[in-house]
C-alpha cells in the first residue's frame, strides 16, 4: 500500500520533487523502521506553492457553492472507500492502534461531509438603514489564500478540519504537514485530486525545515490567512510574525485539561471516561485529560479502579489488532513523559502503576497512575502528551474550580457529576472553550472546536468553522425611492 502513496510535493496540480531533489525519511514509531522518503520542500518550493494558490484564488472564489459542495461530498465518499488504507497508514506513521485509526477516518471524513453542507449556506442580509436614507447590503466573501500548518498526532482529521472549510468557502491554500506524519496528508491530496479538485486550490509542501520555508509565506502580502495547530510556544511566534501582514489567524494550541470527579459521580463511569479522555491517541492529544482532580471522598476508589483499568490494557504496535495502546511518536517525546513522572515522584507522588518505558523496540511507555501529586510538580503544569494520569484531590466545589482554572490554558475540561445545577455552574465557571459533562470525548465536526486563554484563537468545525475563512463586506446603496 505504501507504494501507492505519493511522496512528492503537490504544487499547481502537479506532483514533483523538491527544487533540490532532497528528501527526508518517515519512520514507524513502533519499530523504528523507515517507511518512506518524502520530498523535502525548499524556500523556492514554498514560494511556488503560494504562487499557484494566488493564481487560482480568483477563479476558485467564483465557482458555484454547489460545485464546491459536491466536490467535498465526493471526497467524503472517496475517503471512506479507502478507509482501510488511511487507517493502516496512520497506524504505521504515528503509531495509534488500528481501532483508533479507523475512528479517526470516520471523524476526519465527517469534516468533508459537514462542510459540503455548509458551503451552500453562506448568507448575508439586506436591510433599510434606520434613517431610511440607504440600504444596507452585507455579504460574505472568501478571505483568500491560506497557509495551514498541521500537527502529527491526528494527520487526517487535522488536515480535513482545515482544508474542508477552506474549500467550502472558496479559498485556496498551501499546506505544510508535520514532518513526522506527512504520508496521510499526501494520500488525502491524492484523493482530492482524483475527485476533481482544480489545480492550485490545494498545494502541499512537506519539509524538514518548517520555519525556514513558511516564514516568507507568512510575510507575503498575498497570503491572507494562517491556521496552525500545535504548541502554544510556536503559536506565539507565528502570531507575532502574522502581525506584519495583519493576517487572519486561527490558533489551536496547547492544553492542560482538568478532569473533575465530584463526590456524587458514578465512579465506574468516571473511570471509563478517564480512560478515553486520557489515553486517546496514547495521550498525545491537546484534548487529553492532563490533571485528574477528584473529590477526597472518592479519590482512593477512583485511583484504584483507574490503575486496574490501566494495567489491563494491551500495549503493542498499533498494527496488531489486539493492541489498545501504541507507542509515543519518538524518543524525545517518551523521554519527556518519563522525566515528568520522575519529577512528580521526586516531589512525593506515589506511582500506583506503570512509571517506566516499556523495554524493547519502539517508543512505548507503560500506562501510569500517580497519586499524591504535589501542586508544584511539573506534570500538573506542562502538557504531558503521554499515557500518564496524575491524581490530586479537592475539598469542595469552590476549591475544585480554583484548581481547575489555575493554568494559562483553557482548551477543554471534563466534569463527572449527577447534579444538574452543578453542571450549569461548571459551564459558567470553568475557563475553557469546551466542556464534557459525563463524557470523555467532546470533539465533533458539528461542534465548534477551540479554546480560550493561551489555548488559542478561533474555532474549527460547527457552524462557526466556515466563518474563519470568510470576510464580511458591507455595501451602502442609495435609497431606491429617493
Amino acid at each position: 500500500m505504501l507504494e501507492a502513496v505519493p511522496a512528492g510535493l503537490y504544487i499547481g496540480g502537479q506532483w514533483r520533487p523538491s527544487e533540490t531533489g532532497n528528501t527526508f525519511p518517515v519512520h514507524d514509531p513502533a519499530t523504528g523502521r523507515e517507511l518512506a522518503v518524502v520530498a523535502d520542500a525548499t524556500v523556492a518550493d514554498g514560494a511556488a506553492a503560494l504562487d499557484a494558490a494566488a493564481a487560482a484564488q480568483k477563479g476558485w472564489a467564483r465557482t458555484a457553492p454547489r460545485e464546491r459542495a459536491e466536490l467535498l461530498r465526493a471526497a467524503f465518499d472517496a475517503v471512506l472507500t479507502r478507509a482501510d488504507d488511511f487507517a493502516l497508514l496512520m497506524t504505521l506513521e504515528m503509531g495509534k492502534p488500528l481501532a483508533e485509526a479507523r475512528g479517526e477516518v470516520t471523524y476526519g471524513a465527517e469534516f468533508l461531509r459537514w462542510f459540503s453542507e455548509e458551503a451552500v449556506r453562506v448568507s448575508g442580509r439586506y436591510a433599510a438603514a434606520p434613517d431610511g436614507k440607504t440600504r444596507l447590503l452585507v455579504h460574505k466573501r472568501p478571505v483568500g489564500p491560506c497557509l495551514f500548518i498541521t500537527p502529527w498526532n491526528f494527520p487526517l482529521a487535522m488536515a480535513t478540519r482545515k482544508i474542508a472549510p477552506a474549500i467550502a468557502a472558496g479559498c485556496t491554500m498551501v499546506v505544510k504537514p508535520a514532518t513526522l506524519t506527512p504520508l496521510t496528508t499526501l494520500l488525502l491530496v491524492q484523493v482530492l485530486e482524483q475527485v476533481g479538485l482544480p489545480p492550485g486550490v490545494l498545494n502541499v509542501i512537506p519539509t524538514s525545515r518548517a520555519g525556514l520555508v513558511t516564514a516568507p509565506l507568512i510575510t507575503d502580502p498575498r497570503l491572507r490567512k494562517l491556521s496552525f495547530t500545535g504548541s502554544t510556544e510556536v503559536g506565539r511566534r507565528l502570531l507575532a510574525d502574522s502581525a506584519q501582514q495583519v493576517l487572519r489567524t486561527s490558533m489551536e494550541l496547547g492544553g492542560n485539561a482538568p478532569f473533575l470527579v465530584f463526590a456524587d459521580a458514578d465512579v465506574d463511569a468516571a473511570v471509563e471516561g478517564a480512560i478515553v479522555a486520557k489515553l486517546r491517541n496514547m495521550g498525545e492529544a491537546c484534548t487529553a485529560a492532563n490533571r485528574f482532580i477528584v473529590h477526597e471522598s472518592v479519590a482512593d476508589e477512583f485511583a484504584t479502579k483507574l490503575a486496574a483499568r490501566m494495567r489491563s490494557l494491551v500495549v503493542g504496535p498499533g498494527s496488531e489488532e489486539d493492541s489498545q495502546l501504541g507507542p509515543l511518536i519518538d524518543q524525545e517525546s517518551r523521554d519527556k513523559v518519563h522525566n515528568l513522572v520522575q519529577d512528580a515522584a521526586a516531589n512525593g507522588a506515589t506511582i500506583v502503576t506503570g512509571g517506566q518505558p516499556v523495554p524493547g523496540n519502539g517508543y512505548f511507555y507503560a500506562p501510569t497512575v500517580l497519586t499524591g501529586v504535589s501542586a508544584d510538580a511539573r506534570i500538573l503544569h506542562e502538557e504531558i502528551f503521554g499515557p500518564v494520569a496524575p491524581i490530586t484531590t479537592f475539598r469542595d466545589e469552590e476549591h475544585a474550580v480554583e484548581v481547575a482554572n489555575s493554568t494559562e490554558y483553557g482548551l477543554v475540561a471534563y466534569v463527572y457529576t449527577r447534579d444538574t445545577a452543578r453542571t450549569l455552574r461548571m459551564s459558567e465557571e470553568l475557563e475553557t472553550g469546551m466542556l464534557g459533562i459525563n463524557v470523555g470525548v467532546v470533539s465533533n465536526p458539528a461542534a465548534p472546536f477551540g479554546g480560550v486563554k493561551q489555548s488559542g484563537l478561533g474555532r474549527e468545525g460547527g457552524f462557526e468553522g466556515i466563518d474563519e475563512y470568510l470576510e464580511t463586506r458591507y455595501v451602502g446603496v442609495a435609497d431606491p425611492y429617493a
